[in-house]
């Protein structure tokens, strides 16, 4: 079995190889434009004389830019969790950020008037200053034009580049599908359509000339997005205390965040899910579980059978909708793949700066961390789709206390202050624990799971639990 050492050896190995390929291929097309050093063997006639200049290619319909000088991508100033082999593997060929796209991206992301009454921008469900979330009011979840909430809380923009698919339930493939669709949103930004956006833009006339300098021709609703898609491949996060921990300082993080650290690797089983390593640093195995968050609210199996009958295969828009403005939005990944193992199934959050980026969960319905802990210690809530992987942990109040502290471990330094005053104020909720139910956790209580000290061998089907 080839271990994860080696693994990590293999997949720099193949990255060097792939780039020294290229190198070879690149050399060998350059070459093969180049005249036979071999002379004729009769005089060469007189050139012919020059023709007329050919007419200028028109620009093709891409984002490259209007003069070579501003082609150069950015010179990304990667932390320390990040390598160049991630960020590499993590930017498709031509859209490597700019300096001035991502700029022109950053204004789009900042500018309430992207949305239909501008009283929105992308920044206000994705807060710079907070870890790139919501954090507004007391509202689990985010709110829209003309404050409607949907079913979703906002996830983070940091790191979003090195997720393999986009929102809760994957339903867009790249910053760009993500960048576009809460623009349309009835209740995020609430636009009708892209046309609606570009002619909107188009009449701010430091955009249409931005756009202009940049392409050198008119520009769509996909440059939109392509320039807030460069701004958000910025914004990558890996300095924290756990990174200068693992580069060789012992006391970058506390005895109480250390052993947080082990349990998270064992008995706490965190890692399942979470799982981290030098190619992998986002604590996220970018796939999509069933938890039992949502199980008590809806009954999953009915919602699926509904939603079958509405859903339009391949209609992005009404997958957008669904998951944000109805009940639908718990069937979570089922809306995107139609398939029944999906049910209730989200994408494994990041942990990469958790601490800051509460509340917690697809729907905001776990405010703490200590809550987080609460529901894996219990194996979840029981639904007929819960992972096989839930199950109960045994954790003590001591143990979840070290792996919270590991947690806030993982933020940024840049929220170093955040962290510090987020940590305090979910502290002073500890003694407010909704999910907490020690019995359940230690095997003494419950129908699923592991055994208890006095088994309960009925049918679970007979109990409601199937």
């Amino acid at each position: 079995m080839q271990t994860s050492r080696g693994k990590l050896v293999a997949s720099f190995a193949a990255v060097i190889l792939g780039g020294a390929l290229l190198a070879v291929m690149g050399v060998t097309f350059t070459s093969s434009n180049i005249p036979s050093p071999i002379a004729p063997a009769a005089p060469a006639p007189p050139p012919p004389p020059p023709a007329p200049p050919a007419p200028a290619t028109p620009a093709p319909a891409t984002l490259a830019l209007a003069t070579p000088e501003k082609q150069a991508p950015l010179k990304p100033a990667l932390p320390l969790g990040i390598s160049p082999q991630l960020y590499a593997l993590a930017v498709p060929p031509g859209r490597e950020p700019t300096a001035q796209l991502a700029a022109l991206g950053e204004k789009l992301f900042k500018d309430k008037r992207l949305s239909v009454d501008d009283s929105l921008a992308c920044e206000t469900c994705h807060d710079p200053t907070k870890g790139f979330t919501d954090h507004r009011g007391n509202s689990a979840t985010s709110a829209g034009v003309q404050d409607q909430h949907g079913q979703r809380n906002a996830p983070t923009v940091l790191n979003a580049m090195f997720q393999a698919s986009q929102f809760w339930d994957g339903r867009a493939a790249a910053l760009e599908d993500q960048a576009k669709l809460p623009i349309l949103n009835p209740i995020e930004m609430g636009q009708k359509s892209g046309a609606d956006v570009v002619a909107k833009v188009a009449r701010i006339k430091e955009y249409s000339d931005a756009f202009k300098s940049l392409l050198g021709r008119d520009f769509t609703y996909e440059d939109i997005a392509a320039a807030i898609a460069a701004f958000e491949r910025t914004q990558y996060s890996a300095n924290s205390p756990f990174d200068r921990f693992l580069a060789g300082d012992p006391q970058a993080i506390s005895d109480s965040a250390q052993r947080g650290w082990t349990l998270f690797q064992g008995k706490g089983r965190c890692s399942s899910c979470h799982a981290f390593n030098a190619v992998s640093p986002l604590f996220s195995d970018q796939k999509f579980h069933n938890i039992g968050i949502a199980a008590h609210k809806q009954n999953f199996a009915e919602l699926a059978r509904k939603a079958l009958g509405i859903l339009k295969t391949g209609d992005t828009k009404q997958i957008d909708e669904l998951a944000l403005q109805t009940s639908y939005s718990e069937l979570g990944r089922f809306l995107v793949t139609k398939n029944p193992a999906d049910i209730g199934a989200f994408k494994s959050e990041t942990l990469r700066n958790i601490g800051i980026t509460g509340p917690y969960m697809h729907d905001g319905s776990l405010a703490t961390l200590w809550d987080v802990m609460d529901h894996y210690n219990k194996g979840g809530v029981a639904n007929p789709y819960l992972d096989g992987g839930m199950q109960r942990l045994a954790l003590s109040e001591a143990e979840i206390d070290d792996l919270v502290a590991f947690l806030f471990t993982l933020t940024d330094d840049r929220f170093a202050d955040f962290n510090k005053a987020e940590l305090a104020r979910q502290t002073s909720l500890k003694t407010n624990r909704p999910q907490r139910e020690t019995e359940i956790a230690e095997g003494r209580k419950g129908d699923l799971g592991d055994a208890g000290i006095t088994p309960d061998l009925r049918n679970p089907a007979s109990i409601g639990a199937y």
